[in-house]
């Protein structure tokens, strides 16, 4: 691939991780996830509700995938925000440690 195509590539993932994002709190089920039903499925219902109770051991800057008060647009600027974060940390890994040409 030559270096405009790899360009176009790139903003083409970028626009699709982010529709993703976008989409995702009005597409996502309501449901427990695989994690927390398989969990339920384990563990006894008291030991889980004493793990709920007990709080995270590190506090999350956005929990559920949420900033507090603004509903399903604060569902979509906190996921948003993480996709940003995670390709602008991706991006900067590959500029860090690609292959001297």
């Amino acid at each position: 691939m030559s270096g405009k195509a790899n360009k176009k590539f790139f903003y083409l993932g970028v626009v699709v991780a982010l529709l993703i994002a976008v989409l995702a709190p009005f597409l996502a089920s309501p449901d427990p996830d695989g994690l927390e039903s398989a969990a339920a499925g384990v563990v006894e219902e008291s030991k889980l509700s004493e793990l709920e109770e007990s709080g995270p051991v590190v506090s999350s800057p956005m929990p559920d995938y949420s900033i507090e008060g603004m509903g399903k647009s604060g569902e979509v600027a906190a996921i948003v925000a993480g996709t940003l974060a995670v390709l602008a940390i991706s991006f900067g890994f590959g500029k860090v440690f690609k292959k001297k040409a």
